[in-house]
């Protein structure tokens, strides 16, 4: 099987050059989080870490209802049955298996954006099925895809995507018979307009079939370590997968499920976490700017999509003597080819220091 390179290998000699910096490297390169796990989260890991049992592939049934009630209190998404969550081994697994575990395979169609998440392509490629990058239906043509993925706010570009394109996507697809899958792991860090879940009444009329909506806890409540992640959406579908995870036992570990349960019955940790990158985005954002940047859509999500009009590699280049290291929007796309997607995951100290150095 022929895969892309692992986008990120490629960084290394850019990101020596950066550690080289007499201040030291601002690694602004991937959307990991560096703030510490609140309190009550890691309390509620070490709370069951003497189970010895294995845990459920489908996840407590206190788990499953404190997503539902987290996805109605912090997205108004409603109507969700709590048999319809499906806990999931971080969200990255799922993106890179859920074309072979939906089914498709050699002469089916995966559509993902022009400017996307790496792992959707790997995904469709480990499935031996076809891949086409478009943003617009037109492109698509006569052909049934599969799946079509959805990402908003996007990664790398922060762009929102308008409850009319949201709508129209969901009702072609259904015409058609194709699964369409969002990936919502951004969806809590909206800063100039309020992105929509496609499981969202103003856009699929309450009518889950044909949908899923995949959600992460890596960055709102600081879990990329935990491994913390759910999908959700048509009962159907979700029923599917929950059947195929058994056989292939991909399962949640108990007491990650446990620290889920109270990361997602808890919005004031969100609400702090969230307040850290909307300053460290402005201190960024400004720095950026000031050094003659400029910022391209980034209304939501973990990233600025930045550019100074010339190669993306020359821009890592430029920064990486400053000592900054973030990534060329190569790795998302080749219309990326002028941006880099600059992380707001860096303690404000290297925050700070990289807006001196811009």
């Amino acid at each position: 099987m022929s895969l892309p390179d692992f986008p990120w290998d490629s960084l290394a000699g850019a990101k020596a050059r950066a550690g080289a910096h007499p201040d030291g490297i601002v690694d602004l390169s991937v959307g990991t989080p560096v703030d510490p796990v609140p309190d009550k989260i890691r309390a509620a890991l070490a709370s069951v870490s003497d189970r010895a049992g294995y845990p459920t592939t489908h996840g407590t049934p206190e788990l499953r209802q404190a997503a539902v009630d987290a996805l109605g209190r912090r997205f108004g998404i409603g109507g969700i049955d709590p048999v319809s969550v499906l806990p999931t081994i971080g969200s990255k697994e799922l993106v890179a298996w859920l074309p072979t575990l939906l089914g498709a395979g050699p002469g089916d169609l995966v559509v993902i954006p022009e400017l996307a998440y790496p792992t959707y392509e790997v995904g469709a490629l480990l499935a031996r099925a076809e891949v086409l990058r478009a943003d617009g239906l037109t492109l698509v043509g006569p052909r049934r895809p599969k799946i079509i993925w959805l990402n908003s706010p996007s990664n790398p570009t922060g762009k929102v995507l308008p409850v009319e394109h949201l709508r129209k996507v969901v009702d072609w697809a259904r015409e058609r018979g194709t699964i369409v899958v969002s990936d919502e792991c951004y969806l809590s860090l909206a800063w100039d307009t309020q992105p929509l879940s496609i499981l969202d009444r103003d856009v699929c009329g309450g009518d889950l079939t044909g949908l899923i909506a995949v959600h992460s806890l890596s960055k709102s409540s600081s879990l990329a370590g935990y491994r913390a992640g759910f999908v959700t959406g048509d009962p159907a579908l979700i029923a599917s997968l929950l059947e195929i995870r058994k056989h292939a036992g991909m399962m949640v570990p108990r007491p990650v499920q446990e620290a889920m349960t109270a990361a997602l019955s808890d919005d004031d940790h969100v609400d702090v976490q969230r307040e850290r990158y909307r300053a460290r985005r402005a201190v960024l954002r400004a720095a950026l700017e000031r050094a003659g940047f400029r910022i391209d859509h980034s209304q939501a999500g973990l990233y600025l999509w930045s550019t100074r009009g010339e190669d993306a590699w020359q821009t890592v280049d430029w920064l990486a003597e400053r000592g900054i290291l973030v990534a060329p929007g190569t790795f998302y796309g080749p219309t990326g080819g002028q941006h880099v997607r600059v992380a707001l995951t860096a303690t404000d100290e290297r925050v700070a220091s990289a807006a001196e150095r811009l």
